[in-house]
C-alpha cells in the first residue's frame, strides 16, 4: 500500500533499493560534459555523471551484483537490484597503469549493497603518474531509463544521491 507513496515523494534510503543510485565516491560531480575523454564526454557508453574523488575508494551506488571487474582494477561493472548497467571507470586513462595503485574487494558474481567497498586505489599515485582521476559512472542501458535525472554541479560525500533512475 505505501510502495507507491513512498515513489511518489522520495522515500526510502539512497542507493538501498529503489531507482536511486547513490555517490560511489566522495567528491565533486561535474557533467559527463565535462570529461576529458570523447567515449565518457558523447555518451558514447550510456549517460551517467563524473565524480573527480577527494577519497581513494569506490563503494557499490546500490544493490546488486558484481558483473565484471576489469583485469587492470581500473573499472568495474555491475547490475543493481533495480536492473541498471552500470560501470564505475576510476580515472582517464588509467587501463594503461595495468592494476599498479589499485586494490579490489570484490569480484564477478558478488552480490553487493550500497555502501560495500568494491574498490580502493592511490589518487596521489595515479596523479603522479601523469593520470586523470575523474571517475565515471555510467548507466549503460540508459534507454530503460527515459526519465533518469543526473545531479552535478556539487560536492558529495560516498552514498549522497547522483541519479535517479526514474
Amino acid at each position: 500500500m505505501f510502495g507507491g507513496l513512498k515513489k511518489l515523494f522520495g522515500g526510502g534510503s539512497a542507493g538501498a533499493g529503489g531507482n536511486i543510485l547513490s555517490a560511489p565516491v566522495s567528491g565533486n560531480v561535474i557533467p559527463m560534459s565535462q570529461v576529458n575523454d570523447p567515449t565518457f564526454s558523447q555518451e558514447i557508453l550510456g549517460t551517467g555523471v563524473a565524480i573527480v574523488p577527494s577519497e581513494g575508494r569506490i563503494t557499490a551506488p546500490a544493490n546488486g551484483e558484481i558483473t565484471m571487474v576489469f583485469d587492470t582494477l581500473h573499472a568495474l561493472s555491475m547490475t543493481t537490484d533495480s536492473k541498471a548497467e552500470l560501470i564505475i571507470h576510476v580515472g582517464l586513462d588509467t587501463v594503461q597503469l595495468n592494476g599498479k595503485y589499485y586494490k579490489a574487494y570484490v569480484k564477478a558474481g558478488d552480490r553487493v549493497k550500497a555502501g560495500d567497498l568494491l574498490l580502493e586505489f592511490d589518487m596521489d599515485q595515479i596523479k603522479a603518474a601523469g593520470y586523470d582521476i575523474t571517475t565515471p559512472v555510467i548507466v549503460c542501458n540508459t534507454p530503460e531509463f527515459p526519465n533518469m535525472k543526473c545531479y552535478s554541479g556539487m560536492e558529495v560525500k560516498e552514498q549522497d544521491r547522483i541519479i535517479d533512475l526514474g
